[in-house]
């Protein structure tokens, strides 16, 4: 189940700005297009603005360490995730907000069901930004809290940072 279906990708609400000078329309097509770790451990973006973003992935065997037991690094991943998301939506044109520090608190353990991580920013400055993560399962309980420091970086001309 790595594969991208298109039709598993639900629009996201385009209250953002727009990513390094793209358009609302080309913004909101880069956060629907699930390549690298939102493909690999099947995370979907459900919203995304300056203000929050919301990141959903299922909990399958993929994301379970041996025990069968949620992988707490699946959980730093959706929470990074969702933070750099919010700080690039923050970030001014031509910068890029790339992930510098981040910790997890992990306070329950599943198995299975689907994890919805919801970020939001504690400071969105113009060289660094700080944003708070909560996840919670399908009912509502507390898995994880996370906290995650960005460093907002010019982009080159070239596309690296």
């Amino acid at each position: 189940m790595l594969g991208c279906s298109v039709a598993r990708i639900r629009p996201i609400r385009s209250l953002h700005s727009p990513f390094w000078g793209h358009s609302m329309e080309q913004t909101d097509k880069l956060l629907q297009r699930r390549t690298g770790l939102l493909e690999t451990l099947d995370m979907d973006v459900v919203e995304a603005t300056a203000e929050r973003v919301v990141v959903t992935m299922p909990v399958s065997p993929r994301h379970l360490q041996p025990l069968g037991y949620l992988h707490g690094g699946a959980s730093v991943a959706l929470a990074e995730t969702a933070a750099s998301i919010g700080a690039t939506l923050n970030a001014g044109e031509g910068m890029a907000a790339f992930g510098q520090e981040i910790n997890a608190n992990h306070l329950r353990s599943v198995r299975d069901g689907v994890l919805t991580a919801t970020a939001t920013p504690i400071h969105a400055g113009r060289t660094s930004q700080v944003w708070q993560i909560v996840i919670h399962d399908e009912r509502e309980r507390l898995i994880c809290v996370s906290r995650c420091t960005l460093a907002v970086v010019s982009r080159s001309r070239d596309g690296s940072a």
